[in-house]
């Protein structure tokens, strides 16, 4: 059995408005909605776990009632590690993996999130984008974090807020999808620390974790227009442009 947890939990202050982020619309949809259609097209998890905080919970549920899924509450916004630990108590104890995916990303398709799974051989595989530079629509994974390497295996992920300017010429970026071993990211997720900029407890230090405990990370490269997600009007814009 696989896990699919969607982080949902944003509160879209960047966005200037209200709204939860993910219930932002894409030709009349919420963006949350297409990335739902694309869980349940996998059929990799019939009843996937949506993580909303207290807040947002309600209107969430509002707005995706048709589709089957669990609501797990993050009760503070202490970063995406945080957010998957908030969930841990809804994987069922004969879980396999866990695949963690953004709400705010609604360009994710059924077949990438099939893929990851199949290439999936140790405790860690994650989705990466290789970019030519930050321009035009590009501009959008500019502000995400930077893939970091060591003898070509992936070592860490800085996050950009982080990363020295050196860090952030890396044009290999983090679109955030992980899918992890369901025993070794429960071993290990609590073992996160938030002495970073931020003070939050980042999923993205997993991938460090993992390298020096000598686990090789599996990448899946996907295209950048299927790994663009939203975190401000501007990049609303862009994501609208791309799908119409």
């Amino acid at each position: 059995m696989n896990k699919i947890i969607i982080l949902a939990a944003g509160k879209g202050s960047r966005m200037k408005s209200d709204l939860p982020k993910v219930l932002f619309p894409i030709n009349g949809r919420p963006m949350i909605k297409y990335l739902l259609d694309s869980v349940f097209s996998s059929q990799i998890d019939s009843f996937p776990i949506v993580v909303v905080s207290p807040e947002n919970k309600d209107i969430i549920k509002e707005n995706i009632d048709e589709y089957p899924v669990n609501f797990a509450v993050q009760p503070e916004p202490l970063g995406t590690g945080h957010a998957v630990l908030s969930a841990k108590d809804l994987i069922p104890n004969d879980s396999d993996n866990v695949l963690v995916l953004y709400g705010d990303q609604p360009f994710i398709s059924q077949k990438s999130i099939k893929k990851i799974l199949e290439n999936h051989e140790s405790q860690v595989s994650m989705m990466t984008v290789k970019l030519s530079d930050f321009a035009e629509w590009r501009k959008n994974f500019f502000h995400w974090g930077r893939i970091i390497r060591e003898n070509n295996e992936i070592k860490e992920i800085i996050e950009f807020k982080d990363a020295s300017d050196k860090i952030k010429e890396i044009k290999e970026v983090n679109p955030a999808v992980f899918c992890f071993n369901k025993d070794w990211l429960i071993k290990n997720i609590e073992n996160l620390k938030n002495n970073n900029n931020q003070k939050e407890y980042y999923l993205t230090d997993l991938i460090k974790m993992a390298f020096e405990q000598n686990v090789k990370i599996k990448p899946l490269f996907i295209d950048a227009r299927e790994a663009i997600g939203v975190n401000s009007p501007e990049e609303l814009d862009i994501a609208r442009n791309l799908i119409s």
